[in-house]
């Protein structure tokens, strides 16, 4: 019986890894996007912190002086974005599984609040969209940078499955890369959403947008009886 082969646009940390290793897949990563952080100031940040990424999160704790803003509330999406925020001595007043989500909350509740939004350069109009029209006083640093990292994958290479874990790898994939009969396992509806308006039709969205949670129903689509909990890390 030939191995179930996957490719992942991301690569990996070791325990994730040891997951396709552990249940006998044949893996192939590769890095679609780039992120590189940018430098900016503190002096300009509003009541409330709103973080949609673990990206930006991780931004901030490079700059300097980051830690006076650890008694400001914060908003974020995110499971793995909240756990990464807490573990730095954060305080998540709430968080949600996708952006449209916490913007309700914030536009139905929380709309007396200022806010600083911290963003990638690539990040979609829902939150600041929703502020907007609500008249909700907010501002918005760029705090690191998404590049696409166009890869061509070997036409001797064949997959059972690919995974995407944002819009971004999507459109990297594509540059050079064709989706044909692979099934498609994405971290979210926003992803997902970009394979669909490229007319892929084979996708899978993760119960819980994490990273492991896209290795879970990889194993269990191809293995229905494995019982897989892939350690958290990102």
């Amino acid at each position: 019986m030939s191995q179930t082969s996957i490719l992942s646009t991301k690569t990996l940390s070791d325990e994730q890894r040891q997951a396709f290793l552990d249940a006998n897949f044949d893996l192939l990563e590769q890095d679609f996007i780039e992120i590189k952080n940018n430098l900016f100031e503190l002096n300009k940040i509003n009541n409330n912190l709103i973080f949609s990424s673990q990206n930006a999160v991780l931004s901030l704790l490079e700059q300097n002086g980051w830690e006076i803003l650890k008694t400001k509330s914060v908003f974020c999406v995110g499971i793995k974005t909240k756990e990464l925020l807490e573990v730095n001595g954060f305080t998540v007043d709430v968080y949600m599984d996708y952006a449209s989500e916490l913007a309700e909350i914030i536009t139905l509740i929380y709309n007396k609040e200022s806010y600083t939004f911290l963003s990638g350069n690539l990040r979609k109009e829902t939150l600041p969209e929703a502020l907007k029209s609500e008249g909700i006083i907010f501002n918005e640093i760029e705090v690191y940078q998404t590049t696409l990292a166009p890869f061509k994958i070997s036409e001797q290479e064949k997959f059972d499955g690919i995974m995407f874990f944002s819009p971004s790898a999507v459109e990297s994939y594509l540059t050079n890369n064709k989706i044909k009969n692979e099934i498609c396992f994405c971290v979210g509806n926003t992803t997902a959403k970009s394979l669909e308006l490229n007319k892929v039709k084979n996708i899978v969205i993760a119960e819980i947008p994490t990273i492991e949670d896209v290795i879970i129903e990889v194993i269990q689509y191809y293995n229905p009886e494995e019982i897989i909990e892939p350690t958290a890390e990102n």
